[in-house]
């Protein structure tokens, strides 16, 4: 780099850079740069190297010998809700099994709140996940099933973040439980004209006691005519059409990914469509793990997230997904964090993020421990120490 303009500011002594940049550092996937610095200019990364070459900067920030990580990019949660299921949850936990029609609770909860109730309760929990060093997230309505609620919630979601997703697909509304085709033509028509304002992504929960294969078809190909690109919840509670379909339409990312057969495998790795894996679901419900090694192994791209809903997964934390992945998901400590940051960039179809490379936004973490391997090694401990976002500093 031949000279920096603006202000500046250089993270110095860093004992472990991830850029995530296989052409840097060690050449593997995390491009690990040791003894390290990260030069921010604006809400952009400008340089990155070795400490002892870094530039001159306005300002300077010592790293004390901790890691730095890209921020965790969270490409699925629910954060437009109200109230809590905790009496399920303990249920749940007392022996009872999971199924979709949970959903209904919070329904009539988000529907009672107030538009200042959701906003503050949403505000809380992307507070939430910035202390823990999240800093893009993806979230999405779901929770309302009528025009104006689905629409409230994605307008409220839409100013704060760009990563808004329309799910009035979610489950078959309480008011057309009779008539579910009736409720698939609401949310392909006057539904999806109230919401494609606000949204960017559409999804749906195919899924036996949500859609089908045809209905999912159906409300996602209307997504597509009205300019929002798909994501599917797809195969989390049994072998289902959702992965296929997800490859076929394209969709950025199939999402949970528990039951796979041979041939949804082989569709993903030969498709676009990233595998999002939600261990936090898993962990909630006492439900089977996703086989993360299978897919990896197969050259699926994976993405980790918390799916932080306040029904199957009340997580916010990418750390403690990390550590499960690990854990329980046959995922190493360094694809695990690939998958919590690149992975999610590339759920989300984003080249800027995930990664801390010239020219990306400059999101990232500073963890209280040497290396990222910490965030597997040392599971529940609060290692984020500082979060920079769009190049300031915000923990």
């Amino acid at each position: 780099m031949s000279s920096i303009t603006g202000t500046t500011t250089v993270i110095t002594n860093i004992a472990s850079l991830v850029t995530n940049d296989p052409s840097l550092g060690d050449g593997s996937s995390l491009g690990l740069i040791q003894d390290a610095a990260v030069v921010i200019e604006g809400d952009r990364i400008a340089w990155t190297g070795d400490s002892r070459k870094a530039p001159a900067t306005d300002n300077r920030v010592d790293a004390g010998g901790r890691a730095v990580i890209p921020g965790f990019v969270d490409s699925h949660s629910h954060l437009v809700f109200a109230g809590d299921r905790t009496q399920e949850f303990n249920a749940r936990m007392s022996g009872r099994g999971y199924t979709a029609g949970g959903i209904r609770t919070t329904v009539a909860a988000t529907r009672a709140a107030s538009d200042e109730d959701l906003e503050r309760n949403l505000t809380h929990y992307l507070h939430e996940a910035l202390r823990q060093g999240t800093t893009t997230f993806e979230t999405k309505s779901g929770y309302g099933l009528t025009v104006e609620d689905e629409a409230r919630a994605l307008r409220i979601a839409a100013a704060h973040t760009d990563e808004v997703t329309y799910l009035g697909a979610h489950i078959v509304s309480p008011d057309y439980a009779d008539d579910p085709a009736a409720y698939v033509a609401l949310v392909t028509g006057e539904m999806l004209d109230a919401c494609a304002p606000y949204a960017r992504w559409i999804d749906v929960f195919c899924e036996k006691g949500a859609f089908d294969g045809d209905q999912a078809r159906a409300i996602l190909t209307a997504g597509k005519a009205k300019g929002l690109h798909p994501r599917v919840h797809a195969n989390q509670l049994s072998y289902g059409p959702g992965v296929q379909l997800a490859v076929e339409l394209d969709a950025a990312s199939a999402d949970h990914c528990t039951h796979l057969t041979d041939a949804d495998v082989d569709a993903l790795a030969n498709g676009r469509t990233v595998a999002t894996l939600l261990p936090g679901a898993e962990f909630s419900t006492r439900a089977e793990w996703p086989d993360a090694r299978r897919l990896l192994d197969a050259g699926v791209t994976v993405a980790l997230s918390t799916d932080c809903n306040p029904g199957s997964s009340f997580t916010s934390s990418v750390p403690f997904c990390i550590a499960l992945a690990v854990r329980d998901m046959g995922m190493t400590p360094d694809e695990a964090l690939w998958s919590a940051t690149a992975g999610g960039a590339a759920a989300l179809r984003r080249t800027d993020i995930g990664r801390l490379t010239v020219g990306a936004r400059a999101d990232l973490a500073l963890l209280d421990a040497p290396s990222h391997v910490h965030l597997a090694y040392r599971p529940g401990v609060p290692l984020v120490t500082g979060v920079w976002r769009r190049g300031a500093r915000e923990v």
